[in-house]
């Protein structure tokens, strides 16, 4: 038969406390201070971008890509056929499977907000701009970072200036991989 523990085995990892006061008396108990601990906590995370995963392979390689509808039209040009600057897999309209398409690096400001607060990823940036932007060739808007701006000194010129894309030397797969900063700068 084999011997099973009898005891746990003590190791110097986690939360390692010391001198824990405990009164006496128990009734003392109830007007006890909570105990407090601060840990760290770490997960490995999956996660599949599924149908979007050629969107964020074409950041990775500096394009933008976007998607086409195969069956609805454009309002904005009913010459050709409905472009999502935020890709879908399937038209919003008919339910029909897009296509891929490039958009061409520059567009326009079409609206800003400058973010005072973010989630803790982006507090240490605050104040930061978000611009939604926009192109002849798609009929939707897209919400990225526009650098190259004052936060400090947000100004209405900005809606309709022309932008370029600029993307991160090292793809993190993420939307943040693009932003976009005033057309002509120098990368």
């Amino acid at each position: 038969m084999a011997m099973l523990p009898d005891k746990l085995e003590e190791t110097i990892s986690g939360t390692t406390v010391f001198n824990v006061s405990m009164p006496k008396d128990l009734s003392a108990l109830a007007d006890m201070t909570p105990l407090v601990i601060k840990f760290p906590y770490s997960i490995n995370y999956l996660h599949s971008y599924a149908q979007d995963s050629p969107f964020f392979a074409g950041l990775a390689n500096g394009r933008l890509l976007a998607t086409r509808s195969s069956d609805r039209k454009s309002p904005k040009d009913p010459s050709r056929n409905y472009v999502y600057a935020t890709p879908r897999g399937h038209c919003m309209y008919t339910g029909s499977k897009t296509d891929w398409v490039e958009l061409p690096k520059r567009g326009r400001v079409h609206t800003f907000t400058v973010c005072y607060f973010g989630s803790e990823a982006f507090l240490p940036e605050c104040p930061f701009v978000l611009a939604l932007i926009e192109w002849e060739q798609a009929d939707t808007l897209l919400l990225t970072r526009l650098m190259g701006v004052d936060p400090q000194k947000p100004s209405l010129d900005w809606v309709g200036m022309d932008v370029e894309a600029r993307f991160r030397r090292n793809s993190q797969l993420n939307p943040t991989d693009v932003y976009f900063v005033p057309a002509g700068r120098r990368p």
